[in-house]
């Protein structure tokens, strides 16, 4: 609903881009006892699209000032019975059609003055770039945690994908029958050497024939 201006201006508690985001915040606001007139939704960027719906002619005149017309004569048929509850239905009909005929000439009367500006059907919205919902100081820090815990909820209920296995280091495999081993190079100073390394070190030839 339109109102004037505001006396009070609240601070922004959260941030969405469509109106029923906005809408969610408010509700859950609501249902944690918030007062209502503590809340308002702020849109910001706010701009006026008009969206054509169709041409407007004779024929589309008469079709609305018709169905604008049968309201008019539920009322005066309304108004026809109570002033004489054993009328016949053929009146209370006929009252129907008179109504029915008077919207679709005012309708076309009216449609036959404007054609020459406005010769089209819209329908006029007012939208915004997004919605602030603003919350008044004294019920800052209890919506705050609202709005924190419903957060963190979302967040709990889309959990992070599992991190991928860490790769195994390579196992080295026993050399092949025939295949050449490199003798490992000399000990650095201060390294422990294994007594199983120590023979091959000082006889690089390995298992070979020893020289007469």
């Amino acid at each position: 609903m339109i109102g004037g201006t505001p006396k009070e201006h609240g601070e922004t508690i959260a941030d969405h881009a469509t109106y029923e985001g906005a809408q969610k915040v408010v509700s859950q606001l609501i249902e944690a006892d918030i007062p209502a007139k503590d809340i308002a939704i702020v849109g910001r960027g706010l701009r006026s699209v008009e969206t054509v719906t169709g041409r407007l002619g004779y024929a589309a005149a008469a079709r609305s000032g018709a169905i604008n017309g049968i309201l008019l004569g539920l009322l005066f048929s309304a108004i026809f019975v109570l002033g004489t509850p054993d009328a016949a239905i053929q009146l209370f009909i006929g009252v129907m059609l008179v109504g029915i005929a008077i919207g679709m000439l005012l309708s076309i009367t009216t449609y036959a003055l404007l054609r020459r500006r406005r010769d089209y059907t819209s329908i006029t919205q007012v939208i915004a770039d997004h919605y602030e919902v603003t919350v008044l100081p004294r019920s800052m820090q209890r919506a705050r945690e609202i709005v924190g815990r419903t957060a963190s909820q979302a967040t709990l209920g889309h959990p992070a994908p599992a991190a991928a296995p860490a790769s195994e280091p390579p196992t080295s495999d026993p050399p092949e029958y025939g295949e050449r081993v490199d003798p490992p190079g000399p000990p650095r100073y201060g390294e422990r050497i294994d007594p199983s390394n120590q023979n091959l070190l000082e006889h690089p030839g390995g298992g070979g024939e020893q020289s007469r």
